[in-house]
């Protein structure tokens, strides 16, 4: 098993100057927030599409129809449906699920946030203060006026320079010395003292400032220690957390997906129990409008009618005979009876016209129905939002307090809001 890496061991530079180290470590954890945004964007997406998908699904279920069909295929398809809406209503549930995940995902990054700035800050400072001391001890720099810039005095370099100047002035009192002239020899002597002095000067002031710089570099390297084990501290969280973020991601899909076969193996046990000729008998049974087909027209002669009356027709008046006498006595017929008929006939055309309206006329009962009391309203509060679809839909939002008036069988329920009514889906509320 290979061995756990440290950052603390890693990321140094031998330049003193140079902190290439803790900059790639800086850019590593900036680029682990940008991953974690992108992951929040994913959930994100994803959990709008769940959400869209799981509505329309509810759409799709409560407008699907089918209630002209009958028996055990309406109950399947029935089932189907009501499925359907438990499948979009458990997607609904998974997008709540994912923006929970979300918001967790957001508050991680941001309190990583937080801590990844206190120790940019304690670095920014300890950086700043060994580099300009650096600079202090190493270089020389010019103050004051471009006319008037004296070096520094506490550089090393003003230290070597001094030093040089001690060793050109003892030499040039050495020469003099030997040509035997006392005051250029006293000069000189008191030149070099002088250069000596202040070269002992500046490599004192030098030491101190080497000893100043130790100090500083070593609070440096302690917070860079400790500041490369906080950044792989976050950085282990972050791969830790979005690792997870990912697993139960996968877990909720594929419960998701498990889910809905359920829901839809009850669909189809319900299928199992369709059965086609039960369907037919039942719609046979309940819709039959008899078992034998009408009899066959007979010819009829006209002019024989009243001399067979058993072969007219069951439903023809027996005035019909009266009418055949009358059509014969206009042709002249020789077997027309006497003038009298049309008295008979009148008379019992007028007898049996009361009879016929009669039975025709029979007066038909109607029951009156009184309509149940409408039921009294009751406050829901709304779960989803919803947008109106027409001029009949109302308009809700979730956390809406509603007053419903009439809860429809086909899902869609008559409420009230501020003394406006409308059709909502029934499923998006949930009684106080």
């Amino acid at each position: 098993m290979m061995p756990q890496l440290q950052f603390r061991d890693a990321f140094w530079c031998r330049d003193f100057t140079a902190h290439t180290g803790y900059e790639v470590l800086l850019q590593r954890l900036l680029d682990g927030r940008r991953m974690c945004k992108d992951v929040e964007e994913l959930l994100r997406q994803r959990a709008q599409a769940e959400e869209r998908y799981g509505k329309e699904l509810v759409q799709i279920a409560r407008k699907a129809g089918g209630q002209t069909e009958i028996n055990t295929l309406r109950t399947s398809f029935d089932s189907l449906k009501q499925q359907m809406e438990n499948v979009g209503s458990a997607h609904i549930q998974l997008a709540l699920a994912l923006r929970e995940e979300l918001r967790g995902l957001e508050d991680f990054r941001e309190r990583q946030k937080e801590q990844r700035k206190k120790y940019e800050a304690v670095m920014d400072r300890v950086q700043k203060s060994k580099l300009i001391l650096y600079k202090k001890t190493m270089e020389v720099r010019l103050c004051g006026s471009p006319s008037h810039r004296p070096p520094h005095p506490q550089s090393k370099k003003t230290y070597e320079q001094k030093c040089r100047d001690a060793d050109d002035a003892e030499q040039a009192f050495e020469r003099i010395s030997a040509s035997g002239h006392q005051k250029q020899v006293e000069k000189s002597q008191s030149k070099a003292k002088q250069c000596k002095d202040a070269a002992n000067e500046a490599e004192r002031m030098y030491r101190q400032n080497i000893e100043q710089l130790e100090k500083v570099r070593g609070e440096w390297e302690q917070e860079h220690r400790t500041t490369c084990e906080a950044f792989q501290l976050q950085e282990f969280d972050r791969l830790t957390v979005l690792r997870n973020a990912l697993w139960v991601h996968c877990n909720q899909l594929s419960m998701q997906c498990v889910k809905d076969d359920e829901l839809y193996e009850e669909v189809r046990l319900t299928l199992e129990g369709c059965s086609v000729d039960t369907d037919i008998n039942s719609f046979i049974q309940a819709k039959s409008t008899g078992t034998e087909p009408p009899a066959p027209v007979p010819y009829q002669n006209y002019y024989d009618r009243e001399i067979t009356p058993s072969s007219s027709s069951p439903g023809m008046p027996t005035s019909c005979g009266m009418i055949k006498r009358f059509s014969g006595l206009l042709h002249g017929s020789p077997k027309t009876p006497p003038l009298q008929a049309p008295a008979a006939f009148s008379t019992e055309t007028l007898t049996s016209t009361p009879e016929r309206k009669e039975c025709i006329y029979a007066d038909i009962a109607v029951q009156e129905t009184s309509g149940n009391p409408a039921p009294p309203a009751h406050d829901y509060r709304v779960l989803y939002d919803y947008t109106a679809q027409s001029s009949e839909e109302l308009d809700i939002s979730a956390g809406d307090v509603l007053a419903v008036i009439l809860e429809g069988e086909d899902g869609w329920w008559t409420v009230e809001r501020n003394g406006q009514r409308g059709f909502v889906p029934g499923s998006y509320l949930e009684k106080l």
